[in-house]
């Protein structure tokens, strides 16, 4: 799978994001939507900082960014591009499950993660979507995800 953003893209502001999810600080893992095409893909990136509240715990002397915030914020990326859509406005995207996720290499303070989510496969609520994580164009996890969109 391999995403590239567009001559012009569609962008998203903060306030944008924040009113596509409905996830907030300190769940809300998406700073910035470079590129998304509705109900088919979208480019995202999260800007790794060395003030990230789970940098307490994990680990303290060597943060790492866990994996399963590197799986949510590619899940996020995903439902930018199904909550985009005019008929999934205000609607509630869930994990239903990961498979075949792997992890390539540690994501540290100070790294921004590309985040790419391209949607495969969709069928009423249910779907699966392919997604990719990269630092500085190298990979640093990926996953195939599936999801449910439900009314709130």
């Amino acid at each position: 799978m391999e995403l590239t953003i567009r001559e012009n893209p569609n962008t998203m502001s903060a306030e944008q994001i924040r009113a596509t999810l409905p996830h907030r600080y300190p769940f809300l893992l998406i700073d910035t939507v470079e590129d998304y095409e509705p109900g088919k893909w979208a480019i995202c990136h999260k800007n790794v900082s060395n003030a990230e509240p789970v940098f307490s715990g994990h680990f303290p002397e060597y943060p790492i960014f866990p994996g399963v915030l590197q799986l949510e914020a590619l899940a996020q990326c995903g439902a930018i591009a199904l909550l985009s859509l005019p008929e999934n406005k205000g609607k509630l995207p869930l994990f239903g499950g990961v498979k075949n996720a792997r992890f390539k290499k540690p994501v540290l303070p100070g790294d921004i993660v590309e985040l790419s989510c391209q949607l495969i496969r969709q069928h009423g609520p249910l779907g699966i979507a392919e997604a990719k994580a990269t630092v500085k164009g190298k990979t640093v996890c990926v996953a195939e995800l599936s999801f449910a969109i439900i009314e709130k």
